[in-house]
């Protein structure tokens, strides 16, 4: 995967993107349809594009089975924000001055979330 080309996601592409992270699953071009219909009126033809547009960015896997393609996220929605934050930062002249700013508007919750994980990382 192209990760120095990640990018934000599209309004629909999030919405597919949500729907196989969410179900952590192969899922056919059917099911993640029927699933947005439940919230939006959207046609099959317009998810299948979709789905094989994040197909070519490399953020979805297909493996035919039978007549359908099932697709499957390659990157977790955690490392898909995470590369995002990289790219974010990479844009900064000042990377541990942008770095401070972010940590600084974290709550008591997030910031002990970020001690319980450098912890992890020095051990």
């Amino acid at each position: 995967m192209k990760r120095d080309r990640v990018r934000q996601l599209g309004q629909l592409e999030a919405a597919v993107m949500q729907t196989l992270w969410d179900w952590d699953r192969p899922a056919s071009v059917r099911e993640v349809v029927e699933h947005l219909q439940s919230t939006r009126d959207i046609a099959y033809t317009t998810v299948m594009t979709v789905l094989d547009n994040l197909h070519g960015k490399d953020l979805v896997r297909r493996h035919k089975e039978g007549r359908a393609y099932l697709y499957t996220a390659t990157l977790s929605r955690e490392a898909h924000t995470a590369s995002l934050l990289g790219q974010v930062l990479s844009t900064s002249t000042n990377r541990g001055g942008a770095l401070l700013h972010f940590v600084g508007q974290l709550s008591d919750e997030e910031l002990a979330q970020v001690r319980a994980a450098l912890a992890a990382l020095e051990d």
